[in-house]
């Protein structure tokens, strides 16, 4: 089968870019042609089929004021996207098309191919946010509320909330582009909606695409699961009994969407170092505390350092000595500190939908302390492979540092098997794509069926 696969990125950004050459080597392994379609970088991987991607776009950049205005005119419907696309579909002939982050870059105006419409080629769409019901890709609005408001198709609701970047004018472009969408009916061009987790297909279905949508968990590659069992630490205990101070890790941008503020105040006030908590505890013998061995260990770097850094500050010298802001890691250095955490904590505050961190953490077989929104609940099974808290509850959260805490080392032990087995039972890479290599097969089987019956 001659698959095309489009991402607006060609380099490993983030998530979505990690999924999409996962599944480009996938797919390959099975024996499926891969090409590709993308933008213009300077970061990019190298491809044949770069010939036809489109000029590099910057909406957010360094540019001037009239360079904005220039590049924004193309958010909506990109012209050359359509041109180059359907170059490259005259001489790849895919049976598939599968895209992935196409929005404001690449644009859903690819979907106007003329080749298209005369081979009726199936198009599949991974969803890696919720750009297809809300302008603002995350559902949270203006005053930093999860939001369900846009379900009802009317995306003024952005507008009036300031959705999009705290700018009115962002929302009002990203508003333009969601209705224009509508108006157009680009996504009925779409044949199938792939969602990583049960939560967001749940969503994509209030918002009008019951019928279309297929939830599938985010998988890991096999490099990425022989990392997990590389890293792994199966005697954190002994460790811990040898000197070593047991730690909850933070790994990942340090954004308020991610809730580290909120589980760096849950820390301090499990540790009794938060401003009022000594009182509380001469006042309250019944007051639990985290060990003084426990750190917390934070990973990456992003908006919200400064207020981390200053929170840290206020609480003292103990609060600095506890908690370490690593920066940022990647690679082996990353996994090795995922490996040794007895816990990591996704703290988010958004409908975080299928977050490789928490992947990774299960792989390595480290539990999850995590937030109970989005598709979080679905990695950490109860007592299993870790706890959940309620999303932004800074109560919630210290009483879940404190439980994991509490875990002994026979229990612990029993929750690592579960996490490696929970990573073989759903995470595999060949399982994923074959899974999908039958809806591959179904479409086209469906495809062809139905020009058949057009003759």
């Amino acid at each position: 089968m001659r698959i095309l696969l489009v991402n607006k990125y060609f380099y490993r950004k983030g998530g979505a870019e990690t999924y999409f050459f996962a599944l480009s080597e996938g797919l390959r392994a099975l024996g499926h042609d891969v090409a590709f379609f993308s933008m213009q970088h300077p970061n990019n991987e190298s491809s044949y089929w770069s010939k036809y991607f489109v000029s590099e776009k910057d909406y957010v950049g360094d540019i001037s004021a009239f360079k904005k205005v220039q590049e924004a005119s193309t958010l909506i419907y990109s012209f050359e996207a359509r041109r180059k696309f359907e170059a490259l579909l005259e001489e790849f002939k895919p049976d598939v098309i599968h895209m992935n982050n196409v929005h404001r870059q690449l644009t859903l105006s690819i979907l106007d191919a003329p080749y298209l419409k005369k081979h009726h080629v199936p198009v599949v769409y991974t969803a890696h946010d919720y750009i297809l019901v809300c302008p603002a890709y995350t559902m949270v609005n203006g005053h930093g509320e999860v939001c369900d408001a846009c379900l009802d198709k009317h995306f003024m609701h952005a507008v009036k909330n300031v959705c999009v970047k705290g700018s009115r004018t962002k929302s009002a472009l990203a508003t333009m582009e969601a209705e224009f969408l509508k108006f157009h009916h680009a996504y009925d061009k779409i044949d199938l909606i792939v969602a990583p987790s049960k939560f967001m297909k749940s969503k994509l279905d209030e918002g009008g695409f019951a019928g279309k949508t297929v939830a599938m968990q985010n998988f890991l590659t096999d490099s990425q699961m022989a990392m997990g069992a590389r890293v792994a630490n199966t005697h954190k205990f002994e460790d811990a009994q040898s000197g070593a101070r047991p730690y909850f890790l933070f790994f990942g941008r340090l954004s308020k969407e991610k809730g580290i503020l909120t589980l760096v105040k849950a820390f301090l006030w499990a540790t009794g170092l938060a401003k009022g908590s000594a009182d509380m505890r001469s006042s309250d013998q019944d007051v639990q505390v985290l060990p003084d061995a426990w750190d917390l260990h934070i990973v990456g770097d992003g908006p919200e350092r400064e207020a981390i850094e200053q929170l840290i500050a206020s609480a003292g010298p103990q609060a600095e000595s506890r908690i370490h802001l690593l920066g940022y890691k990647s690679g082996e250095d990353l996994q090795r500190e995922v490996g040794n955490a007895r816990f990591s904590v996704l703290s988010s505050e958004w409908r975080e939908n299928m977050p490789y961190s928490g992947l990774e953490s299960l792989a390595a077989q480290t539990p999850i302390i995590g937030a109970s929104i989005g598709g979080i609940p679905e990695l950490v099974e109860e007592d299993k492979t870790g706890f959940t808290f309620e999303s932004g509850n800074i109560t919630d959260v210290r009483d879940g540092l404190l439980k994991a805490a509490a875990v002994g080392q026979s229990a612990y032990g029993v929750m690592q098997h579960q996490c490696a087995e929970y990573v073989a039972a759903h995470c595999r890479q060949q399982a994923y794509a074959k899974q999908l290599e039958r809806k591959y097969f179904g479409l086209t089987k469906l495809r062809s069926k139905n020009q058949g019956e057009e003759r």
